[in-house]
């Protein structure tokens, strides 16, 4: 916790693989999070309910510890489980897989009815945090916006909630704008936020996010989408018969010196 409560908090970036964790510790990140989305893609699946099951998850996440020594974050859908009991063995699971932080979303998986219930939802963070002792950072999130429920009163009620029953960071995906992003900062405080890359109007800087008050930024699938971007690219050269261009990036020397760290 001491990471969100300082002063500028902390950007936590998402790895999706051993060498992209490896990449990130290099450069002087001291946490990273797991992204449900982007290891489900590596595994040729869609985010979604419980595509990736819960203990390719977890070792995953314990993959990115043992490589890095950094501090996991885990990105855990809607806790593995509809009961609280479920979240709460969860929660257990992943203290015991190393785990620095795990996130707890109010996500149903029922298309019809994708929110669960306020009272639900509480219970399930409730659970996750009494589970938690304390041991694991638990960050309670409510997915409203990217569900298609802008409810900005709604949303604080809910994260309000949370903080309420002891979770200790607090997240709302892509808040429409930097007023409502203040908004929710400014009710839950002094409980650290942490936003998604930015409001979904407009990409800010790490500075601008900070002097708006969140504690901790994560990214998502979006490093991921990132580099396959670039690999699209280079395909595209490939097909054009552009060979120097699909090849030029990180050399496989660099790959192995970085491996090889992973390894001591």
């Amino acid at each position: 916790m001491a990471l969100h409560t300082r002063d500028g908090g902390l950007v936590i970036p998402n790895a999706w693989d051993g060498l992209s964790a490896l990449m990130l510790a290099d450069a002087g990140f001291e946490a990273i999070a797991t992204s449900s989305a982007a290891l489900a893609a590596t595994l040729g699946r869609l985010d979604g309910r419980h595509e990736v099951t819960l203990e390719e998850h977890l070792e995953h996440a314990r993959l990115l510890g043992r490589l890095t020594g950094l501090p996991v974050n885990g990105d855990f859908e809607d806790g593995y489980g509809d009961t609280p009991e479920d979240v709460a063995a969860t929660v257990e699971a992943a203290v015991e897989s190393g785990l620095a932080g795990i996130g707890v979303e109010d996500t149903s998986g029922n298309p019809d009815q994708p929110i669960r219930g306020f009272d639900e939802a509480v219970n399930r963070i409730r659970s996750a945090v009494a589970a938690a002792k304390g041991r694991i950072v638990v960050t309670g999130r409510t997915d409203n916006f990217i569900q298609g429920r802008p409810d900005l009163e709604d949303t604080i009620r809910r994260l309000t909630a949370f903080a309420d029953v002891g979770a200790d960071v607090l997240y709302a995906p892509y808040p429409p704008d930097l007023d409502a992003l203040v908004a929710i900062v400014t009710a839950v405080a002094p409980t650290p936020v942490n936003v998604l890359v930015s409001p979904s109007d407009k990409v800010l800087t790490v500075a601008e996010l900070q002097k708006a008050g969140v504690k901790r930024i994560s990214l998502g699938p979006l490093l991921y989408t990132q580099a396959m971007g670039a690999l699209e690219q280079a395909t595209k050269a490939l097909v054009a018969g552009d060979l120097a261009s699909a090849t030029t990036g990180m050399s496989f020397d660099r790959v192995s010196e970085l491996l090889a760290r992973g390894t001591k």
